[in-house]
Parts: C-alpha cells; structure tokens; sequence
C-alpha cells in the first residue's frame, strides 16, 4: 500500500485558515531521507487557448523535479509511477510497490551505478571500492534498508538537490539547478547492537552529540533497528567510492520543452583532496554543494554552494564562469541581489557547514555589481 502521510511533498496550506489545500506526495512510503529540502520555485507558465498556468518548481533529493500547478497541485508536466523495490526489512510492513518520476523534466542524477564506476587514486582505492560495492545491497534507486549487510542508497540524502532549490528568468526562460551525486553506505543493525553503540534518541538525558544526531547514526527509537550512516567512500582516505564529478550545475530552457541548454561539473578541488588536505588546485571535479543560486535581470547567475568556498558569476546563457571570488567560509546558503542608492549588489552568508567540512564563519558578505554604461 502508499502511505496517506503528506510527507515527503509539496503541500498548500490556506494562509487565513490552516486548512490543507492539496498535498502531492514526490516519494511514497520514506525510509531513505527524501524529504524536500529546497524551497519551490515559483513560475508562470503557458497553458491552453493562451491562458497562463500558475506553477510551481519543486526540486528533489532524488534529482526528480516536478511541475505543479499552484492551483490544484495537479502536475502540468508528466508523472509517472513505476515500479520500485517493495519487500520490506520488517515483517508487514512493505514499502510502495510504486514510485513517482517527472518524465517531462530532465532528471537531476546520473544513472544507476556500476561496480565500473568505482573510482580510487590508485588501483588498491579502486579494488577496495568495488569490494565495498560488491559487499552492499543494491537493485537501484529505492533499494530498500536492509540489516544483513549494508545498503548503497543513490541519490543519497545530500542529493539531488537538498536546501537552497533552483532560481529562474523570466525573461529568457532559464531555470538553473545545481545538485549532487553522492551515494550512501548506510545498515540498519538491531536494537542491542545500537545500544552497544551507545545510540540514543536526541531526547534522552544521556545523549551526547554524535550518539544519533540527524546527520549520522541514529537510534530510531520505538523501532527494532538503529541506523549507522557513513558516505559511499574510502573511509581511510576521506574520497568517494564513485568517480568524479559529485556536484553538477544545469540550465534547462522553460519555453522550449524543458531541454538541456548546458551542464558543468561545480566546484574545483582547491579546498578539496585526500585525506582532507586541500590540493590548491583549480581543477573542475564538481563537489558536493548544498545552497541554491540567484539569477540577475543581466543574465548571471551568482552561486556559491560547492565545498570549495568560492562564489561564482555564470552567463546563464553559455555556462561560462565569468567572475568568482573566495570567501572567508563555506558558502553554503543561498545569495541574494538589492538594489541601494542606485546600485546593485550581491550578498551571501558565508557560514561554513560542519557536515560538508567547510570553514565555519559568521560573515556577511556583499559584493558591488558594475554600473551598467550606456
């Protein structure tokens, strides 16, 4: 069966009364952490006989993103449900035999992983990632949780797209979305397994940080299972078991059948290396970013997002960085563009992230655009 929870999904609450409006459900029956961490976007769209249809972008974790009409949550652009793994770990208590996919909007993932696309700086690294492959669960997307042996789950819970969504131009039709391809190594382990742990609920008064926070093992109190949490990597060199890139940036055309206009890997590897050194190199491996970007009547997209703490300029319409700066701390937030006594500027806080290991700062910080000449 399909749970009736409204979670996780798009969900429009009348702001005079409280009362739900319409719910649409972008997973079914959630145990791999896909709930919506992106704001949606909002958007007009054409419609029939020249009427325009009040839409909504809703961005994923899984890369699926879907097209809503505001009014009635109903999709304007394709969904399917297809088939999906559905025995579940626990006795009766099977997950959705089917899963939702927006076939009319290109999807934000790579496909499916091979023991092929296992990846290490030498061939021991890549050896020890396909044994690791070979060792987990895995029939695809929706693999389901499993305690005999771990799980690989992609998109994993970073993404897709997690917080900061995806900006548009109404003048041009270009929605950008930056986002991530990061799997998980996760494994469910019985209750006195998690106890020996020392897994507890935040709540309990002997928890301590890291005993079963949000972001990593967790107790799963009231159920049989705790959970332990790990990256899909080689724990001992602090890389990713799957080859490069980890974070991709698209502008897909609005008006002219949702296609691919460009696609770039996001971020370099000059804060990023084994080991957790930095390389101080400028290369474009794409990194794994969490943040969401802001498009200008000018046709630049200002983003920051990626583990390399610098903040980029973008012609939206080429893809070509034409400006970028570092910042004094992980850009892991969304900028924002104002207008001031004439002049226009960009600002970001630039925070860091303990979980993406990027500096942490409590910088806000602001950049003039030129005056535009004549």
């Amino acid at each position: 069966g399909r749970s009736v929870s409204t979670k996780p999904g798009a969900i429009h609450i009348d702001v005079k009364t409280g009362a739900p409006r319409w719910v649409f459900q972008t997973a079914h029956k959630d145990v791999w952490d896909y709930d919506i961490g992106s704001q949606a976007t909002l958007m007009d769209m054409p419609g029939a006989d020249g009427q325009t249809v009040p839409a909504l972008i809703m961005p994923t974790k899984r890369g699926q993103t879907f097209v809503l009409d505001r009014r009635d949550g109903k999709p304007i652009l394709p969904v399917e449900e297809r088939p999906a793994p559905s025995p579940g770990v626990i006795p009766g208590d099977p997950r959705s035999p089917t899963q939702p996919w927006s076939t009319g909007m290109p999807a934000l993932r790579v496909p499916d992983l091979k023991e092929t696309d296992m990846w290490g700086m030498s061939p021991l690294d890549q050896l020890f990632c396909r044994i690791k492959f070979r060792r987990a669960n895995y029939t695809g997307e929706f693999t389901v949780p499993s305690v005999d042996k771990p799980w690989i789950e992609y998109p994993g819970y970073n993404g897709g797209s997690d917080w900061g969504s995806m900006s548009y131009d109404p003048q041009s039709g270009i929605l950008i979305a930056n986002w991530n391809i990061t799997p998980m190594y996760d494994q469910l382990v019985t209750r006195k397994k998690a106890d020996q742990l020392g897994l507890m609920p935040i709540d309990d008064p002997n928890y301590k940080p890291g005993g079963g926070g949000a972001e990593g093992n967790g107790a799963m109190d009231g159920t049989p299972y705790g959970i332990v949490v790990t990256p899909f990597w080689n724990q001992y060199t602090g890389m990713m078991c799957n080859r490069p890139p980890y974070g991709m940036i698209t502008a897909i055309d609005m008006k002219h059948g949702q296609k691919v206009l460009w696609q770039h890997p996001l971020g370099t590897a000059r804060a990023n290396g084994p080991w957790g050194l930095p390389t101080g190199l400028p290369w474009e491996i794409g990194t794994p970013n969490n943040g969401g970007s802001v498009v200008t009547a000018g046709g630049l997209v200002f983003i920051a997002a990626a583990t390399d703490n610098q903040i980029r300029a973008i012609d939206e319409h080429t893809g070509k960085v034409v400006w970028s700066a570092v910042l004094p701390g992980g850009g892991q937030a969304n900028p924002m563009t104002y207008e001031a006594n004439g002049h226009q500027y960009v600002a970001i806080m630039a925070g860091g992230h303990h979980f993406m290991m990027t500096p942490v700062s409590d910088q806000l910080v602001v950049y003039a655009l030129p005056d535009h000449k004549g």
